[in-house]
């Protein structure tokens, strides 16, 4: 209420820029009629379309020794309306439940989980090890554990998640795989976003993705798995 006709704009605008990673947005009437499409289903349908779907391809992918793994909802709240199926740990378990097969696994963004306070990250890092295909190293901090989707893109070794504790609880899946023989034994990663410092200033790249910034994250998070793998302490042994 009360608000500038030029702030109402800036505020559609924003609304319909368009997913991270991607160029394309919406002008309001296309946002509004994606979201039209959904009218009608409510969270119970929509995790049994996500069951659905990986009972048909998970059982195919395991047998050709393909991995698929599902992102968190990113952030774990509805927005505009649509419902969210995999923004906890319940979430989480119900989708391996379903289909329990080791192709049908996990990608671990500690950024989009630890938007919650209810989420536990080197929890379910550990929970959920043997079903993790791909993790999205990223760190946020919530301005309070009160109000939904209030936090902000923190550097990789700061916010709320025990970065290193997440990273020690990979890396013993990580051997406990080797250990077993498994060719997938190595866990993808990558350094989750970043923040914009030195020439990312005036390059202009997509929200969370500038070159140098996530370069010094990853070389953070480098850090300390080499560290963590040291024979000293013997997690990646």
């Amino acid at each position: 209420h009360g608000m500038l006709d030029a702030k109402i704009m800036a505020l559609g605008k924003n609304i319909g820029a368009g997913l991270p990673g991607s160029a394309d947005g919406y002008t309001l009437e296309q946002l509004l009629g994606k979201l039209r499409s959904y009218q009608g289903i409510n969270r119970e349908r929509l995790q049994q379309n996500l069951v659905d779907f990986l009972s048909e391809v998970a059982p195919v992918a395991q047998q050709v020794g393909i991995n698929i793994c599902a992102h968190g909802d990113d952030p774990p709240w509805p927005l505009l309306g649509l419902p969210r199926i995999l923004s906890t740990e319940t979430d989480y378990a119900h989708m391996l439940d379903a289909v329990n097969l080791r192709a049908n696994g996990v990608t671990l963004c500690t950024g989009s989980l630890g938007a919650r306070p209810d989420n536990d990250l080197p929890f379910l890092a550990k929970r959920f090890a043997d079903r993790i295909h791909f993790v999205h190293l990223r760190n946020v901090t919530r301005d309070t554990d009160t109000v939904p989707c209030s936090f902000f893109e923190d550097e990789h070794l700061e916010g709320g998640t025990d970065m290193v504790a997440v990273i020690a609880a990979l890396l013993t899946e990580e051997a406990r795989r080797r250990k077993e023989g498994r060719e997938d034994h190595q866990i993808p990663m990558r350094p989750d976003h970043g923040q914009e410092i030195l020439d990312d200033l005036t390059r202009g790249a997509q929200p969370g993705y500038p070159a140098i910034g996530r370069l010094k994250g990853l070389a953070e998070l480098r850090g300390i798995e080499r560290t963590l793998s040291h024979a000293r302490y013997g997690l990646g042994g």
